[in-house]
């Protein structure tokens, strides 16, 4: 806690807001955008979101938020390159997990601005994502962790953590999780 000019207390993430560059709502139609892109099957669109030399990163279901690549399995951990040729082979047809593609949902809310450090600002957001495939449709939920940066050519990710609140993935399931998280 911090103490304001008149002595009352508050909390030091609405201090720390107050100095951030662009407003809590400026970030969750940034988030908004981004799931209305995957849904869409806007791959290039999404992937332009993406601050060169960006990182995306989904630790196995169940990781603690700081968890790292280096000591623990993750189901991606791609580096900005490896996340294009990813997007690019998702297109083709001879991606079978994802041809025909699944039908989604995404469901994102909760927004928060929880750090900012210039040029980059912290936003969390919880998700509920619903993939439909085959006749059989599965929900994961979680929440993602975004380092934003503001540039000339407007807001870009230059971290993405997704991480699962779920024990597990359904037993036997095939995911696309690039993309259904």
């Amino acid at each position: 806690m911090e103490h304001a000019h008149d002595g009352r207390q508050v909390s030091s993430a609405v201090t720390r807001a107050a100095s951030v560059p662009a407003s809590r709502a400026e970030y969750e139609d940034f988030l908004f955008n981004e799931a209305a892109l995957l849904d869409e099957w806007r791959l290039d669109e999404w992937f332009a979101l993406f601050a060169e030399g960006a990182l995306y990163e989904v630790p196995t279901a169940g990781a603690a938020d700081d968890v790292s690549s280096s000591e623990a399995l993750f189901y991606i951990a791609d580096d900005y390159e490896r996340l294009r040729q990813r997007v690019a082979r998702l297109k083709k047809t001879g991606a079978h997990s994802e041809w025909p593609r699944s039908d989604g949902a995404r469901l994102i809310s909760n927004v928060r601005v929880v750090g900012y450090t210039e040029p980059d600002v912290s936003v969390s957001c919880r998700f509920v994502t619903f993939r439909a495939k085959n006749g059989v449709t599965d929900t994961f939920f979680g929440h993602h962790i975004h380092v934003l940066r503001h540039t000339a050519g407007g807001l870009k990710i230059v971290s993405k953590r997704t991480l699962l609140d779920m024990n597990n993935l359904r037993p036997g399931g095939r995911i696309s999780i690039i993309l259904y998280v």
